[in-house]
């Protein structure tokens, strides 16, 4: 797509009030492809005051309408998926049938999800002598990560029209093309001017202004858990609602019973996606340790297959972190059995796909979110053991367990403190809760728990 140069406030685009720009770089051959308004403090105060301005008539809107234009935005995701995928692999570096399988097709569906939402919700009830009124919270800020540029933009815009807010939306600067095409699908299905607005900028300037400004009711933020604790440090000093959806560091638990070979092939394949730019892959994989060395064979065998599969990491500081991590993984004694810290190519912001063994609990790699194509195997010598390692970090948004006998393993998921857990490789649900416990964040995305965090409640008394 062809980039804008500027902002999309109020159903225009506008010009930005800083002359400064992003430079969006593919990270596949580090060539600049496209530039957008590095907008600021004034452009963020005049999109929620156009948020502000548009929030009666949208919270007063009926649901089968709000519906109608979140069918309409469906649809017109489902025209321009190809699209869609195109620019996701150009800015993220995504292979392109990845690109449509996950970033186009995923979003989509979740945006179904909430027309379906918005049109069967009970906004209303009775309890006893009072009816209970679900209505929107206001005008919402959000700001969303560069590793799923469109499902977490949809993840957020979605319930927020669905409930009758109105929106302020911060792109990570990596990946601001996916937006401007999502605002460009907006314009297109109707939604009214000043439900949506789109600026474009830095974290530390334009996030924070948004995370700042008296006029935002709600702060959506998906990244790092630092800039999560700062952000709800802000919101906190304004009483202001946040929903943080933060790192992790899940454990891949294999119980003795379990198909090892599938286990481990479909755990390593979990981590792979994306380059391992995902939150909730699973970066621990737990094995008894009488079939250790048999699943660290399996794994390195696994991961050497995805040499030439994955894409590179965003931009040559995320690559440098990652490598940094294989460093120090290798520095504090794990053994590494595939890949390493070298680039596998001269050119592009790659990693090679990496497997530590004989990697201990204390371990940076086995405590700290890499963000890259970086797994660990640890061994436990019983189930108690393995619940300790897998509970053992400061994070909890995701895991699997796998065992023979299905009991066993939701058994074991139900001792896990985290928010979300595959059983013996489940299927993506776009309506189940997602969010973690712990350092993982505040408040659940998808299905009828996202829509609840866009709602508040009043009760009348009769």
């Amino acid at each position: 797509m062809k980039a804008h140069d500027g902002l999309y406030i109020d159903g225009a685009w506008r010009p930005a009030e800083s002359t400064e720009v992003i430079e969006v770089v593919n990270p596949a051959d580090e060539q600049v492809i496209a530039r957008v308004p590095a907008g600021g403090a004034l452009d963020v105060d005049t999109a929620v005051r156009a948020a502000r301005a548009a929030l009666p008539a949208w919270a007063a809107t009926p649901p089968a309408e709000r519906a109608a234009r979140l069918t309409a935005l469906r649809d017109t995701l489902v025209a321009r998926k190809d699209e869609i995928a195109g620019t996701v692999t150009a800015e993220l570096g995504a292979p392109l049938p990845f690109s449509q399988a996950v970033h186009a097709a995923v979003p989509i569906a979740v945006a179904g999800s909430y027309a379906e939402l918005a049109a069967s919700h009970p906004f209303e009830e009775k309890v006893g002598n009072s009816t209970v009124l679900h209505e929107p919270i206001g005008v919402v800020g959000a700001i969303t990560p560069w590793n799923y540029p469109l499902h977490q933009i949809v993840a957020k815009v979605a319930p927020a029209l669905a409930a009758g807010c109105t929106i302020v939306l911060k792109p990570a600067e990596d990946t601001p093309l996916t937006a401007q095409l999502f605002a460009e699908a907006v314009h297109e299905a109707g939604v009214p001017a000043g439900v949506f607005n789109l600026v474009t900028g830095l974290g530390p300037v334009a996030g924070q202004a948004l995370a700042e400004h008296p006029g935002v009711d709600l702060v959506s933020f998906t990244g790092s858990t630092a800039v999560g604790r700062q952000i709800g440090a802000v919101a906190g000093a304004a009483v202001k609602k946040v929903a943080l959806e933060l790192g992790g560091k899940s454990a891949n638990v294999i119980l003795p019973s379990a198909d090892l070979a599938k286990a481990v092939n479909v755990g390593v394949a979990n981590v792979m996606s994306n380059s391992g730019q995902t939150c909730s892959a699973w970066t621990r994989m737990l094995v008894h340790r009488d079939r250790y060395e048999e699943a660290v064979e399996l794994a390195a065998a696994a991961a050497a297959r995805y040499g030439d599969r994955i894409g590179p990491l965003v931009n040559a500081k995320q690559q440098a972190r990652v490598r940094g991590y294989i460093e120090k993984g290798i520095a504090e004694g794990a053994r590494l059995v595939a890949g390493g810290p070298q680039s596998p190519y001269e050119k592009g912001c790659f990693v090679s796909p990496t497997v530590f063994a004989d990697v201990t609990p204390d371990m940076t790699i086995a405590q700290e979110e890499i963000f890259g194509p970086v797994l660990s195997i640890l061994r436990y010598d019983d189930e108690e053991d393995a619940l300790r390692i897998a509970n053992g970090t400061v994070y909890g948004l995701a895991g699997a367990v796998w065992a023979g006998d299905e009991a066993e393993a939701v058994a074991f998921a139900r001792r896990m403190d985290t928010g979300q857990v595959d059983i013996n490789g489940g299927r993506f649900n776009p309506l189940a809760p997602f969010g973690g416990y712990k350092q993982s964040g505040v408040g659940r995305e998808l299905g009828a728990h996202g829509l609840a965090e866009y709602l508040q409640t009043k009760s009348l008394q009769f």
